[in-house]
């Protein structure tokens, strides 16, 4: 594939949010030791200019190839992203045919694809009733085939698809994601622990946190069941975590003595990637550390023996026992797997969208929408028209129209 000037493409750039760019960016990431080529992949989500201009610094023009992922073709991140590329393009190709060479898109609706300039030869179609957290194994997976390489991901696929069969088929108390499910239902609506952490013990994860708060929030944050009933009983978990020994530094102070118990994922992988056998060991002492210690706790008996034994006074033993111990009994999941490769990587991932549509049936809600975005969106079009004309509408609630005052009014400063 070759640029308007001929130069060969080095720098792929996927345009999408939300699903259309979370499974791509993690798998491309996880995945990267099973790279096949050495073009570099950026992914810009954010509507926030920052985020484009910083990897367009990074490019040069005649190099570039960008993939616009959206399934109805309006999305508005993604089309602003998507126009000022192509500004920035034609700023140095004469050529009125340039969205055709260095544009193609993924979506379900090709023709206003072809509308923004994108030739049909370049537009891969996807239904238009999958969901983009749910699209990664689609042609939305464009990125992790050019990453891998098409035997990669037809491995990541093979990988679902035995996840697949496995939930299909294996007894109930045999199944993993049935298992999983029923686990997190269990914490969620018996024991009220409303929070769930994602913890892989593997830095090529480092997205999968962010990955599955989409899955699972986006799911099944619902209030109403399938029959637009308002129900009474806790629905979707909040997701939230981070990878290996960082987030041992950042929250996990709250997991193990915090007032709210947060139910937690471990996953880790016995191999590793790199030759580094030291690292990998601690990384591993970490992980199981972590979830011995929110199993077990220790009580402030137990922390006073342990002070004493270090020398310290009885009288400040006895003041810090209460600080340093930790009350345990505090729930966890572990996953091993022997490594982290693209087949693996798709079991995981398909393993996850099947706890998610068990906890749906369950909670008897409809995990297949995601209305809960619309609001936001329908409002941010008439403000969007009052930043433009540097005015407020007078019709604007109180707090909005303040903000939207003070906005335009430092803007102008």
């Amino acid at each position: 594939w070759q640029g308007y000037s001929g130069a060969a493409i080095k720098d792929v750039v996927i345009i999408g949010i939300g699903g259309s760019y979370l499974g791509p960016q993690l798998v491309c990431d996880a995945l990267r030791y099973s790279s096949v080529t050495d073009i570099r992949i950026h992914f810009v989500a954010n509507v926030d200019g920052h985020s484009l201009d910083q990897t367009l610094a990074q490019l040069a023009p005649e190099n570039c190839l960008f993939v616009v992922i959206s399934k109805t073709f309006t999305t508005q991140e993604t089309l602003l992203n998507a126009h000022t590329a192509l500004a920035w393009l034609q700023q140095t190709s004469a050529t009125d045919t340039v969205a055709e060479q260095h544009f193609i898109a993924i979506t379900a609706c090709p023709q206003k694809a072809q509308n923004f300039g994108i030739h049909t030869n370049n537009i891969l179609t996807m239904w238009d009733w999958v969901g983009g957290r749910y699209s990664v194994w689609s042609s939305v997976g464009l990125p992790i085939a050019i990453k891998i390489g098409m035997a990669g991901f037809r491995e990541f696929l093979a990988g679902a698809a035995a996840m697949d069969e496995h939930f299909r088929q294996a007894p109930l108390d045999q199944n993993l994601p049935a298992l999983m499910a029923l686990v997190g239902l269990w914490n969620n609506n018996f024991l009220n622990y409303h929070q769930l952490a994602i913890l892989p013990y593997d830095q090529r994860l480092q997205h999968l946190p962010v990955y599955l708060q989409q899955l699972d929030m986006e799911s099944n944050g619902k209030q109403v069941n399938r029959a637009g009933e308002t129900i009474s009983h806790a629905t979707g978990p909040i997701v939230f975590g981070e990878v290996g020994t960082n987030g041992q530094h950042a929250f996990h102070q709250l997991l193990h003595q915090g007032s709210h118990i947060v139910a937690c994922d471990f996953i880790a992988f016995a191999r590793p990637a790199h030759n580094f056998a030291d690292h990998h060991e601690a990384l591993l002492a970490n992980m199981l550390a972590q979830s011995q210690a929110l199993m077990t706790g220790r009580d402030q008996q137990q922390t006073l023996q342990v002070l004493l034994a270090q020398g310290m006074s009885e009288q400040y033993a006895q003041q810090l026992a209460a600080h340093m111990s930790f009350p345990g009994n505090r729930p966890s999941n572990t996953i091993i797997a022997e490594r982290l490769d693209a087949y693996t990587l798709g079991a995981l991932l398909a393993a996850y969208e099947h706890k998610v549509f068990v906890q749906g049936i369950l909670w008897d809600i409809n995990s297949f929408d995601q209305m809960g975005v619309e609001l936001g969106k329908t409002l941010s079009q008439p403000l969007l028209a009052c930043l433009r004309q540097g005015s407020v509408d007078q019709s604007l609630d109180s707090s909005t129209s303040g903000l939207l005052t003070e906005l335009l009014k430092r803007r102008q400063s």
